[in-house]
This record gives C-alpha cells, structure tokens and sequence, in this order.
C-alpha cells in the first residue's frame, strides 16, 4: 500500500507535537529518574505533580507527572498555530464523530480535549506560559542534556488507517515499512515540524504508547547517560542500544522509567521541511531498517508498551514481524 500523498491545506494547522501527561505511581521516583538522571529541568512541583521542560524549550513543561495508583498515559499534546485553529480543530472532529470537549488545564490557554479513531487521548492548544531561556545557562546542563521533546511512537492494530488520519490533519510521512507479502504497511514515521518524525506507529496490540523520545547534543551525551545510569542504580533500566537506525538515521538509545514508560534518547536526524520531500521506503525484512549498527532489538520493545487511560486495546491482524533478537 502506497503512503497518501500529503495534504498541505490540511483543515487546522498544527505546529509540533508539545507534551505527554504520565500518570505515575512513585513521584519521588519519577522525580530521582526524569530530574536527577536525565537532567529534565522542573518548572513547578507539589506533592501531587511535577512538571518539567527541557533545555531548549520556552513552553512551561513537555512532561507533567502526576500522582496516581495505575500508571498510565493521560494524553498526548501538540501545539496549534493560531486560535481559530482550535475552532477549526473542534469542527474537524466533531465532524468524525469524536469526542470533543473544552477543558481547563494548567499553564495553558484554551484547550481542546478529543481523541483518534482508535482513542489515543488528545489535546490541542495555541497558548502555554512561556518562561525565560535557559539554553544557555550550562551550569544547568547535567545527565544527558536534554534540549527538547522530539517524537512519539505508539504501538497500533491498524498502522494503514493511522497512517490516513493523520495525514488527513496534515502530518507527512518520511519514512515507512511495508510488509512486503500483504502489501500493508506495518510502521510509519510522520511529522509536522520539519525533522523525522512527530508521530509514529508501529504495528501491535494498540493502541498504545510505545516511546516518548528527547533530543539530545550529541551521541556523547548518550555515552554519559550509560555510565551515570550504570553506576546509579539505573543498570536495568537500559533496555537497547545505543546504536544508529536506518530508519531516521538516529543515534539512539531506549530506557525505561520507573513505571516502565519508554523514552528514547535520539540524536541526528535529518529535515524533512520540503513539501515534496519524499517518503523513504523500507522491506520489513531488511535489518538495517531497525538497527543500521548495533544489537537487534529485544522482544520487549516489540511487545512492551504503555496504555492510555481508558483506552480498548486491539490485536492487529497484520502478524508480520521484523528481526527479533534472541
């Protein structure tokens, strides 16, 4: 199946992706891993949230963690362009039948809660507090230097139909890999803002949310966050790489929360910001798609995922499967 060809006009304009809510059962845990380890800066904490940005960032936080018995995800965040987007935004899904709702969330303006097809919470917004600077304040700069939220890659029992959706509200697809047997596609990498990708999805039981991925300096930074990791109590919590994909050409590595969400730490990408730029298609089973260098990926990162509140997971009937190692 051939990606669609992109909408450029799409019916509201959204700018990048812009945060994740976890719900999480340890805050001080959550706190020590996210502050402490990765070097995520805290813009506001009480005993029942934290929230935080990264170095680059001007908005007021890219992770809220909140206090919780179950952990899961709340809601993914992406940034409009202007306010009639979010009239336009509400319109677009009530149209789909979806639901859609004005909500009250904190450090932001107004907000537009809704969902997908499938049911991976969503919200849109124009306006969050904007704080001042501090890329440049390097006595900040500590554990693996986070600069900025890049992507997020969620498991789904119907990568075809994601694929069209969000095309539909205007995200471009950069890369894909096709099952080559079915003719489906069994991922898929698309973005707003002009690197890879903003949103991925990767065939599984979904959906779900595989990973939450920062941008990072360089690939030393990655090397510093092992041995900190290694050398603090985190050892376990490294579940793969560092290695380089093929697809992105990302330097990456893969680690595990305290509550078991999945953040990548990503590097080396590359634009993507032509209208005409063409997507790069990949067989299933070329090996190199997934890990251009480095260990194959263990079975729980094909397994393994997140769930989103209140969400009815689904088998995919796509069962092709990539290199799994041992």
């Amino acid at each position: 199946m051939p990606v669609p060809a992109p909408v450029l006009y799409p019916p509201f304009n959204i700018v990048r992706l812009s945060h994740v809510e976890f719900a999480v059962t340890d805050l001080a845990a959550s706190r020590a891993f996210y502050v402490d380890t990765l070097g995520l800066q805290v813009t506001y904490e009480d005993k029942e949230r934290i929230y935080l940005r990264a170095l680059e960032e001007r908005g007021h936080h890219c992770i809220a963690l909140v206090k919780s018995d179950t952990p899961v995800v709340n809601v993914l965040g992406f940034k409009l362009f202007d306010e009639p987007d979010l009239e336009k935004a509400k319109a677009f899904f009530d149209k789909k039948g979806l639901p859609t709702a004005w909500v009250e969330r904190p450090y932001m303006g107004k907000t537009l809660r809704t969902c997908d097809p499938w049911g991976i919470p969503l919200e849109f917004y124009v306006k969050m507090d904007r704080l001042e600077p501090i890329h440049q304040h390097y006595k900040l700069y500590k554990g693996v230097k986070p600069l900025r939220i890049d992507h997020f890659n969620c498991f789904s029992a119907d990568v075809n139909g994601a694929v069209d959706f969000y095309n539909e509200i205007g995200f471009r697809t950069t890369e894909y890999t096709e099952d080559e047997e079915t003719g489906h596609i069994w991922a898929a990498w698309m973005h707003r803002k002009g690197g890879v990708h903003d949103m991925a999805f990767t065939n599984g039981l979904g959906p779900r949310l595989h990973h939450t991925a920062f941008w990072v300096p360089n690939p030393l930074a990655i090397i510093d966050l092992l041995d900190l990791m290694a050398t603090t109590g985190y050892l376990h919590n490294i579940e793969r790489g560092p290695g380089r994909h093929g697809i992105s050409n990302a330097f990456f590595l893969y680690i595990r929360d305290p509550d078991g969400n999945r953040i990548e730490i990503y590097s080396s990408d590359y634009q993507t910001v032509d209208p005409d730029h063409e997507p790069i298609k990949w067989d299933l089973k070329d090996p190199q798609r997934q890990t251009l260098w480095g260990a194959p990926a263990p079975r729980s990162w094909f397994e393994e995922g997140s769930i989103f509140t209140g969400v009815e997971l689904k088998e995919s009937h796509l069962k092709a499967q990539p290199i799994i190692a041992p």
